[in-house]
């Protein structure tokens, strides 16, 4: 793992920088510029049917959105990396180049809600999908249908921090020719490397962890050369979720303090989460990194560290979360997470409890993304908020 961990910090340090090549810059330039030009008719040609490995239109090939692509390729010990305005462009692009008409989509557990919303839109294009909430080979192979192409799944889960069994998923999905994909944002590269354990394809919020300051929005795709490939010409260019050379130069910015935040991250995490546990007004803490949490041992396989990011359950409901939430002071209410700040809020809108029962979410649950600040103030803000 030590071998593992010095790799990932050179890759993000100084992989694809490419200093002699832009004069010795020890920071790679921002290309800002909308298109590149060529001395020939000849040359442009060449370089249009090449668009892949060739600069021609920043919609396409950028060379320092590839700089960071290259870094997250090499992170993910994936082929070939693309980057997108959003992870929601990076999520749609996986899903579309998965699918055709007729297909069946199994989401594995609790998915983000906003990709639930793109797979349940895709019902207009005849394509199905279904949840299986548990996470193991056995209980998802069970939930299989003859045209299911598609498992789709976070680990840990959305929400709820359930840990999926990626070894026997993927085994089992590769038997009967169906693709992969899960979104890794929880655990950055560093902390889990899916196409390690089989999984085809790997997606990221790139506005989380990775860029780590809350200034960039980002999504990247990470699989095969030949994933990729096909997915370059139809669904990144045809589609134009084009990530910005302004916003990939703040994404290398983060990447090379990544190492180092994470493990700040895990160490305040770990404590938190360990305060919420023995309090008295806690009724559950969804934490991996706990081994109270139900598949702990199968996270050990998986997991080499974890993130900031956990939730827990007050009991009241609404007004219960609402009461805890409106108390807090140094911790903010508000959405995204994994960058310096600490943030909280619920899945609990007030008018959602069906829904949430639903989807096997507790109505008491409050997210928590642990950010980088003393943990002791974090603390101390729990404590009076759950007083």
């Amino acid at each position: 793992m030590e071998e593992q961990w010095a790799r990932d910090v050179e890759i993000c340090l100084e992989l694809g920088d490419r200093r002699k090549e832009f004069g010795g810059a020890v920071v790679p330039p921002t290309f800002g510029n909308t298109l590149f030009v060529y001395d020939s008719t000849d040359k442009l040609s060449e370089a249009v049917l090449n668009e892949q490995g060739s600069y021609v239109y920043t919609r396409g090939t950028n060379p320092t959105v590839e700089t960071a692509e290259i870094k997250l390729a090499a992170l993910e010990r994936g082929e070939k990396c693309r980057c997108f305005s959003s992870g929601m462009g990076a999520i749609s692009a996986a899903l579309l180049n998965s699918l055709k008409s007729g297909d069946h989509v199994l989401c594995v557990s609790n998915l983000y809600f906003s990709t639930m919303g793109l797979i349940n839109y895709l019902s207009k294009f005849n394509i199905s999908h279904s949840v299986c909430y548990g996470t193991d080979a056995e209980t998802i192979e069970g939930h299989l249908l003859p045209s299911t192409s598609v498992i789709f799944m976070e680990s840990p889960s959305y929400m709820t921090f359930r840990v999926a069994d990626l070894e026997g998923i993927a085994s089992l999905a590769k038997e009967r020719g169906i693709r992969t994909i899960i979104d890794n944002t929880w655990a950055t590269p560093l902390f889990q490397k899916p196409l390690l354990h089989g999984i085809d394809i790997v997606v990221h919020s790139l506005s989380k962890y990775m860029g780590g300051h809350s200034d960039l929005i980002g999504g990247a795709v990470i699989a095969s050369k030949d994933i990729i490939d096909t997915l370059f010409k139809k669904e990144f260019l045809l589609v134009g979720s084009t990530f910005s050379p302004y916003e990939a130069t703040l994404l290398i910015r983060g990447l090379r303090t990544l190492p180092f935040r994470m493990l700040e991250h895990q160490k305040n995490a770990k404590k938190a989460a360990a305060f919420l546990e023995q309090h008295p007004n806690v009724r559950q803490v969804y934490y991996p990194g706990l081994p109270s949490h139900r598949e702990y041992e199968r996270g050990k396989r998986y997991f080499t560290g974890y993130s900031g990011l956990m939730g827990f359950e007050v009991t009241g409901g609404y007004k219960g979360v609402k009461r805890v939430l409106d108390k807090l002071n140094y911790i903010k209410i508000g959405v995204s997470w994994g960058s310096f700040e600490s943030l909280a809020l619920s899945p609990n809108t007030g008018q959602n409890e069906r829904q949430l029962a639903n989807e096997r979410i507790a109505p008491g649950t409050i997210r928590l993304a642990v950010g980088l600040g003393p943990i002791e103030r974090i603390i101390e803000d729990l404590e009076q908020a759950l007083r």
